[in-house]
């Protein structure tokens, strides 16, 4: 109960009603503190050594500090590891999301085993991926694109956002990089008079967006359709959205561990059309992909 959202109150009042049984919620919280150990234990564990896709973004949460409610930034990372399942690599929790805190995780990664990433799909927070260049120079880093579509969408009236979209979707999608500019030429001169900053956008971001055109459509089709760092924020807020604040970071980190775990669960299955992609994988990053047995990896980094 707790770990779907329910704060202690509700779950004592639920006890009451449902069974008749009279439980404080002081005890319950001290019950659910048990899980601060596995937490711990969690988040330092090793790694896999290659990961050849990394999602990584943060969502915030409010949090009681000296008296006061603030926001923080809860820092989350998605790998997708070589047998295609995807899994929560750590959650981290700062003031604010920023390319020096980002650069702690991606070192923390390292530290933990993580020794080469094919790619890192980011938001477009400056200095995001040179943080993670600086660790692993020969990973490619993708500016998410679901990221930019909703910055793109997020002042469009509602009756135009379905043709933006759509307009939007037609760049992304190219087969070329060549492409993909006379699309966002031609999306410029459609919309640019009713919407400038979303082509502005765009081209300001060009450099981080192209590198998808270099790869099959077997990898593409992998890094668009599993959408995984945001499909797991929106289970997460659908948790956190009952409480108007958490005591302390503590208590944050274990209701959304505890649903992590939850959500983790039905992670048993690659992602789709997964083979294809590692075939993908081991033609472009010759030489980084581990061997059948798992045992022999290259020294990469």
């Amino acid at each position: 109960m707790y770990a779907r959202g329910m704060t202690c109150r509700e779950i004592q009042a639920h006890l009451q009603e449902i069974y008749g049984v009279e439980v404080s919620p002081d005890l319950i919280s001290t019950v659910t503190d048990g899980v601060i150990d596995e937490v711990r234990s969690w988040q330092s564990r090793p790694l896999d050594p290659v990961y050849p896709i990394l999602y990584l973004d943060a969502l915030q949460v409010k949090v009681k500090d000296q008296g006061r409610i603030s926001n923080k930034a809860i820092y989350l990372a998605i790998g997708v590891n070589i047998s295609g399942i995807k899994e929560v690599l750590g959650l981290w929790a700062s003031e604010n999301e920023g390319a020096k805190f980002w650069l702690s995780i991606i070192t923390e990664l390292k530290n933990r085993g993580v020794r080469d990433i094919f790619i890192a799909c980011v938001d477009g927070l400056k200095g995001f991926p040179e943080a993670i260049e600086t660790i692993y120079p020969k990973t490619q880093v993708q500016l998410c694109l679901v990221h930019l579509m909703r910055f793109s969408l997020a002042y469009v009236s509602f009756k135009d956002r379905k043709a933006v979209a759509a307009d939007l979707k037609v760049i992304y999608r190219a087969a070329t990089v060549e492409e993909a500019e006379q699309h966002l030429a031609t999306f410029a001169e459609k919309w640019d008079t009713r919407y400038p900053s979303i082509s502005k956008s765009w081209r300001a971001n060009w450099a981080r967006v192209i590198p998808m055109f270099g790869f099959p459509d077997d990898i593409r089709r992998a890094v668009y359709t599993t959408n995984a760092i945001e499909s797991l924020n929106m289970s997460l807020r659908k948790v956190i959205k009952t409480r108007a604040s958490f005591p302390n970071d503590e208590a944050a980190f274990k209701l959304l561990y505890l649903a992590l775990r939850n959500i983790a669960k039905k992670w048993t299955m690659p992602i789709p059309h997964w083979g294809q992609a590692m075939q993908a994988f081991s033609i472009i990053f010759a030489g980084r992909v581990p061997t059948l047995d798992g045992q022999s990896f290259t020294q990469f980094i």
